[in-house]
């Protein structure tokens, strides 16, 4: 109810700064001990996946908050579990504002952030800080100006630092906003990737005495035979999950609509069908060999159930909450039992 009554006032600011704004006095409201007030999304049942217990199946999408520096406050809205970042080894500033758009006719969202973030070892002050005990997943990155040839040693570098503070890492590759990362889905460049990156995690399993999944997140944009390679390169070299997926560079869902033509990735309702489709198509190719996280336009429960029959074991939420607010985390949880 009080985010019905706040949305009017927040899309009348940028989408940016509606958004920093929210997240500000989110962690205000949760310093001063006003979201204990707040009501606990229904309870629903925990899900074992990737050897990890998830108090519910319904997670906060990375992005949302890049350099973790909200995780209390969003944890009280009753998230089973949140992804932080995307990080990077360095700090960098992202893409010019404005860079961040809705599309209220489509309730979709176009965001062309480009990684802005404080680094790593900012987010893991962050974390440091934290009083979350819940499960955590840091998503990694590569910086702006790294070269693909050498984008390897920027995922290492986040990766040995986030490992043991983590739950589970994503490696994202399939940002639209990080020139020519989707690149590093083909499938040569993936093999590389993946088989060093599942070596690494190996040697950190044994220095740190615990073995913390990895998972890949993907783009919805791949055709059948990229998702068949995909699926394939992700059972031979025994990667622990897959996140299906990220936004879109369509817009023929929103064509005609102000800022349908802005740069960037689109999320939201319109990438709904996308991303559903290709967790039916990568479930069909897995078998079951590692489990799937759905996101890409969840806007309701029943928009998550189809995510789970489509071959999904959890989901997350992003620009649903721009539009919904927290009651979708409720209303998803109720969904799914």
């Amino acid at each position: 109810m009080l985010y019905s009554l706040a949305k009017p006032l927040l899309f009348k600011l940028d989408a940016e700064r509606a958004h920093d704004f929210t997240l500000r006095n989110l962690k205000r409201a949760e310093r001063s001990g006003l979201l204990n007030l707040y009501p606990r999304p229904a309870k629903c049942k925990a899900r074992q996946v990737m050897g990890i217990s998830f108090p519910n199946p319904v997670g906060l999408a990375a992005g949302l908050d890049k350099n973790g520096a909200y995780i209390d406050g969003l944890a009280a809205l009753g998230f089973g579990f949140i992804e932080i970042g995307t990080i990077t080894p360095r700090p960098q500033p992202g893409n010019s504002k404005p860079r961040m758009f809705r599309i209220p006719e489509a309730e979709g969202v176009i965001n062309r952030f480009g990684f802005n973030n404080l680094g790593v070892d900012a987010l893991l002050q962050n974390v440091a800080a934290a009083r979350y005990q819940g499960v955590l997943g840091i998503n990694i990155g590569k910086n702006f100006d790294t070269p693909n040839e050498r984008a390897l040693d920027d995922y290492l570098v986040c990766m040995r630092k986030v490992y043991a503070h983590a739950h589970y890492i994503t490696v994202n590759i399939s940002s639209p906003n990080t020139k020519n990362l989707r690149q590093l889905q083909e499938k040569e460049a993936l093999a590389g990737l993946l088989q060093a990156l599942k070596l690494e995690q190996q040697v950190l399993a044994d220095r740190v005495g615990r073995y913390v999944p990895v998972t890949l997140k993907i783009a919805p944009d791949l055709d059948a035979i990229q998702i068949a390679d995909i699926a394939g390169l992700l059972m031979q070299y025994r990667f622990d999950g897959v996140i299906a997926t990220n936004t879109t560079l369509s817009r023929d869902e929103v064509q005609g609509l102000p800022h349908a033509e802005e740069a960037g990735g689109l999320s939201g309702a319109p990438v709904r069908e996308r991303s559903t489709a290709v967790i039916r198509a990568l479930a069909g190719h897995l078998a079951g060999a590692l489990p799937i996280i759905g996101v890409g336009g969840i806007l309701s429960g029943d928009d998550a159930v189809a995510k789970i029959e489509a071959g999904a074991s959890l989901v997350q939420l992003y620009s649903g909450l721009v539009y919904r607010g927290p009651v979708l985390i409720d209303e998803v949880c109720r969904k799914l039992g």
